[in-house]
């Protein structure tokens, strides 16, 4: 059984728990968030 999981929907939902649970952290979370997107898009993760 191969077990396939994307990287980037991953990083959303991580992204979107820890907002929901430091609401203070919303600009350094979506700062981070869009690095990494970035960064995972550039290299074709």
């Amino acid at each position: 059984m191969d077990l396939h999981i994307e990287l980037q929907p991953l990083l959303a939902i991580t992204a979107g728990v820890l907002v929901l649970i430091f609401p203070k952290l919303l600009n350094s979370i979506i700062a981070i968030y869009l690095i990494a997107y970035g960064v995972l898009s550039i290299t074709s993760f």
